[in-house]
């Protein structure tokens, strides 16, 4: 059978679902060219590929019942509905005349009770997936079928459960059945049935952004070898690495930016120059001679300081490698960590360490902020079907509404923020979770998502101090990035936007999360000498053993505080943070 021939088939199915869907399941198999589901067995524990898998009994008693409509061990949950197009009355039964032998299946698509069962399917899913046994708990992705109509994608590459969404976003986690014949859409469900986690783009995306820090550490080695200083050094390049990612989400016309650099390789003296006055439209907004184009308004702390280093042929090219990169596709919950570490010269020898990796932040972050809020929007949504079911709809919208307002002006803090990739990722699970009650506001013809204005989830809800400067605006910029990047990605554009695109909103407080005080003094010893300790920050290595200790020359100084007392910290509803590494010294 072909695709064609296959979709032919299947686009006018209807009536019940039991009786189409495990024949259209094994004839997808075979356009996907994967394996057909295997026999079941009467040890569930050995069905790691079957139709109508048992949930384990050891499981909580309200997740124990029914059975899986498809499962794949390490792959997927999929649950079929079968809806239809036919009219929910024939003229007949307009007419009265009862015709028991027809059936729409599920509900009539593209009507609100069609969407409602299809989004029961994915918590039904998402229940048998919590409530398998062990190793095979949280498989990556949850597949919810209308059959011959539209598969339907989530995917949780952290695999804790309780917070699968719409894969790769919720434009376009639905595909519909005629784009079958479509070969990407073909390889993404055949990956889904054979090698899911292929599809985290964790993958791609931190190979990106590991490549573009290391091209900006080399740069900033560079120009501090030519004696610039290293905070001068750090602004110039963030802003550097703004404007390249601004083009890429379209913000600048397509390749500006990286065009000016290449006409700058036979006239570096005009390079200042021609950037500056760049900055400075991006600062302002207004028109640019040399793009030919408005320029949007970007300010805040960013485009203040318009300043640009001069560089050299070889500093030049490394910057239009970076420039060259798709800056889209940067790992936001990374991209602090590294950038902090190539911009600090102290911290430039471990840009190929260890960094906390986005699973490993989502452990923390999705039981502390998003489950609690989940369940508060389950509870939205059954008090708006209570309501619904009375005949007050008006009163449902409204309690739905209330959650997206809740959403949108909670407040988290992080009290020690570093380079901002835990805040990163709680916005990012914040936007999708958004997302997810427009999606359903939407059925009642509400849509408060109008980009040119209106209530949404923004980087000035997310709060954070950080005593380090550089690192405080670094967590500035991840947060605008990853922002601006969440509605490229979704929407296609991120230019739907109000100026300025960057808000001067202070939530990044430059400040010691411990302690306030009035003033500071260096403390010295009895000969008048500045006391000093070691940095606890550089290393070198020991001629004898050849590790990294201590390095006694690395020394900074020890200060008294005048009025100490513990700091005052922002209200926030949520606390999120990176927890100190202790190690044995318990």
């Amino acid at each position: 059978m072909t695709v064609e021939e296959f979709i032919d088939d299947w686009k006018e199915s209807g009536a019940n679902e039991e009786s189409n869907r495990q024949l259209f399941l094994t004839q997808l198999c075979g356009i996907l060219g994967v394996d057909a589901p295997d026999p079941a067995r009467p040890d569930t524990r050995a069905n790691d590929y079957v139709f109508e898998r048992h949930v384990d009994h050891s499981a909580p008693v309200e997740q124990s019942w029914g059975s899986i409509d498809l499962y794949k061990k390490g792959c997927f949950v999929l649950e079929a509905k079968q809806g239809s197009n036919a009219p929910i009355k024939t003229e007949a039964e307009k007419l009265g005349v009862h015709e028991p032998s027809r059936s729409v299946g599920t509900a009539r698509r593209g009507t609100k009770s069609w969407n409602e069962a299809m989004r029961s399917a994915k918590n039904q899913a998402d229940r048998y997936a919590g409530a398998l046994p062990g190793e095979d708990k949280t498989p990556p992705f949850l597949v919810v079928v209308d059959v011959g109509y539209c598969f339907d994608l989530y995917a949780d590459f952290a695999r804790q459960g309780k917070n699968y969404v719409p894969f790769p976003n919720q434009e376009s986690y639905r595909i519909p059945f005629e784009k079958l014949s479509d070969p990407e859409v073909q390889d993404t469900l055949r990956r889904v049935w054979s090698d899911p986690l292929s599809l985290d783009p964790a993958r791609t995306s931190t190979r990106v952004t590991k490549d573009l820090a290391e091209s900006l550490g080399r740069v900033a080695s560079s120009l501090e070898d030519d004696g610039y200083d290293s905070d001068r050094v750090a602004g110039f390049l963030m802003r550097c690495l703004f404007t390249m990612f601004a083009e890429d989400v379209e913000l600048l016309p397509e390749r500006s930016f990286t065009q000016m650099l290449k006409d700058c390789l036979g006239n570096l003296e005009a390079f200042p120059k021609a950037v500056e006055s760049l900055w400075d439209k991006m600062n302002t907004g207004g028109f640019h001679p040399g793009l030919m184009a408005d320029v949007k308004q970007f300010n805040g702390h960013l485009f203040e300081d318009q300043g640009a280093l001069p560089v050299s042929e070889a500093q030049l090219r490394l910057l239009i490698k970076a420039a060259e990169a798709d800056w889209s596709d940067v790992e936001p919950a990374i991209f602090g960590t590294l950038l902090e570490r190539a911009l600090d010269p102290q911290e430039r020898h471990r840009l190929g360490a260890h960094f906390t990796p986005r699973a490993y932040v989502e452990r923390l972050v999705v039981p502390t902020v998003i489950e609690p809020l989940r369940e508060e929007w389950e509870g939205a949504q059954a008090a708006a079907a209570k309501l619904e079911s009375e005949g007050d709809k008006e009163a449902a919208r409204d309690e739905l509404v209330a959650f997206h307002h809740r959403l949108c002006t909670l407040k988290v803090l992080d009290p020690a923020c570093g380079s901002g990739n835990f805040l990163y990722v709680t916005l990012e699970h914040l936007k999708r979770l958004e997302a997810e009650v427009l999606d359903v506001l939407s059925d009642y013809g509400w849509n408060p998502l109008d980009m040119a204005g209106g209530e949404r989830v923004s980087p000035e809800q997310l709060l954070g101090m950080e005593i380090n400067p550089r690192a405080a605006k670094i967590t500035d910029v991840v947060l605008w990035i990853g922002y601006l990047q969440w509605h490229f990605q979704t929407y296609g554009d991120a230019d739907r936007l109000d100026p300025p695109l960057l808000q001067d909103i202070d939530n990044i407080q430059t400040r010691d999360a411990v302690l306030d005080y009035d003033d500071r003094h260096k403390r010295t010893d009895e000969d008048g000498e500045t006391v000093t300790r070691w940095d606890r920050r550089t290393y070198k290595k020991d001629p004898t053993t050849g590790e990294m200790v201590p390095d006694e020359s690395a020394q900074v100084p020890v200060y008294d505080y005048e009025n100490p007392e513990p700091a005052d910290w922002p209200e926030a509803d949520f606390i999120v943070g990176n927890p100190p590494f202790i190690g044995a010294k318990d």
